[in-house]
């Protein structure tokens, strides 16, 4: 059974720790086994590709490589990174709200 994460694809978040602290980006993936993010543009590692049949000039790749889940925080829609919780809406269904704000999160 997996973790119930606060943070989804699509979301900005900023990267609280490590040596991209302060960067900002959108979720590209989240991983829930290992509990990690991709982040757009954040974390940038090197692969080195060999010649094959779908790429037959080989060369180096620039990809994004995955950030613990615990490193970042969502942004509001003020840019503001903000922790999150969930409570039921006036309709009853759940919703993801800014604990530093009180707004509900689109």
């Amino acid at each position: 059974m997996f973790k119930r994460l606060k943070i989804k694809k699509g979301d900005m978040v900023v990267v609280t720790a490590g040596d991209n602290k302060g960067k900002q980006g959108r979720v590209i993936e989240v991983n829930r086994e290992k509990d990690t993010v991709i982040v757009e543009g954040v974390n940038m590692i090197t692969r080195h590709r060999k010649p094959s049949a779908q790429n037959p000039q080989g060369g180096i790749e620039k990809r994004e490589a995955g950030i613990n889940i615990s490193n970042v925080m969502l942004m509001d829609a003020k840019g503001n990174a903000t922790r999150v919780g969930r409570r039921r809406n006036e309709s009853g269904k759940l919703e993801r709200f800014s604990k530093k704000t009180g707004e509900a999160i689109k």
